[in-house]
């Protein structure tokens, strides 16, 4: 039979206060909890203060403490480095973790346990650096979103969302891509960023304005170097920006549109987005940000390990879909090359 143990709680640890004042025995304590004695008075004689006695509040300290002394990466030096060498690259715990095991072959610590010892220094700490490494160096979870009204009526040919073909929609199959823009705090920048919803792979290009013509020239500028198996479709919100999407008829490629009000529907690009906050945030000035900085963020995006993707990089799966193509149309993924030159600003390999 296996170990059923369970840490008591702080209203088990308020009941064994009480009862302990009013002279109730360690085995009546145990029968009223349903415990073990031998868990009363391990707790009581452990985590006891030697001048204010058993207290709930300073017992579950005591205990969290003990707990906590005992944790790996504070045991274990070439674990946690190897755990922060992977966070400062701006890999998720569970990024982290899963990476770990796919290099040697076993689980080596769980992402939960990473995420205790990281918020367990920012308690320690008070100058905040240990938030850095966290994914989205959030301080609380949750989700936000506005409501605002859409044009979605004024974009010539647009088809719907719902009207796109099957392997699009359940990832089987490469070459259907996301577009969006990324917005900026200073009025007039922006990003032109693509995803592909199989390999997840971000391309990026700055953009001088939001005119849907010229939207619709990197679009053509982006997809044109790929070979034809990977440009099938691209999915876009009702923006005016991708009024233009017809001009990616040249290169055969269907285009279609979410409802209105529902970003979610392209859901990929999206958290694609918020993950580059982490390189590009929100108040980056774009024009004081440097060529090799920016290819850099990409990049760093491209070459992190993802948990739907058995915790391969989208830059690994991308190659390997591309590789499965002519050799016309991979030459342009030979290691070290920019995917497009020098004016396109991204860079799949490391």
């Amino acid at each position: 039979m296996g170990r059923t143990y369970k840490q008591l709680s702080l209203e088990e640890r308020c009941e064994i206060a009480r009862l302990s004042a009013d002279g109730t025995s360690i085995r009546q304590i145990a029968a009223a909890l349903d415990r073990p004695p031998s868990t009363i008075s391990r707790e009581m004689n452990r985590n006891r203060g030697a001048q204010v006695g058993y207290k709930p509040s300073y017992a579950l300290q005591q205990a969290r403490a003990r707990r906590w002394k005992g944790a790996r990466l504070e045991r274990e030096s070439e674990l946690r480095d190897a755990v922060l060498a992977g966070l400062s690259r701006g890999w998720s715990p569970e990024q982290v973790a899963g990476r770990l095991a796919s290099e040697r072959g076993r689980k080596v610590i769980s992402h939960e346990s990473i995420y205790r010892f990281i918020y367990a220094q920012i308690r320690r700490t008070t100058d905040g650096s240990w938030r850095c490494y966290l994914p989205r160096r959030k301080s609380k979870r949750g989700r936000r979103g506005k409501r605002g009204g859409s044009p979605a009526s004024f974009i010539e040919g647009r088809v719907s969302l719902h009207q796109r073909p099957p392997e699009a929609a359940d990832r089987s199959v490469p070459g259907h891509w996301e577009a969006d823009l990324i917005m900026f705090s200073k009025y007039g920048q922006q990003i032109l960023v693509v995803h592909e919803r199989t390999s997840r792979l971000l391309l990026g290009v700055r953009l001088p304005n939001k005119l849907a013509s010229g939207v619709a020239h990197h679009l053509v500028r982006l997809f044109e170097a790929l070979p034809q198996p990977m440009r099938q479709t691209v999915t876009f919100d009702n923006g005016t920006e991708f009024a233009s999407h017809l001009r990616l008829d040249s290169l055969l490629m269907k285009t279609f549109f979410c409802d209105p009000h529902a970003p979610w529907q392209k859901g990929g690009i999206e958290n694609a987005i918020g993950r580059t906050r982490r390189f590009i945030p929100r108040n980056t000035d774009l024009e004081k940000l440097p060529t090799r900085r920016f290819h850099q963020s990409m990049a760093a995006y491209n070459n992190t390990p993802r948990k739907c993707l058995d915790f391969k990089t989208p830059a690994e799966v991308f190659a390997a879909q591309v590789l499965h193509f002519e050799c016309e149309s991979t030459s342009w993924l030979s290691p070290g090359r920019r995917v497009w030159g020098a004016r396109h600003p991204q860079s799949l390999l490391p």
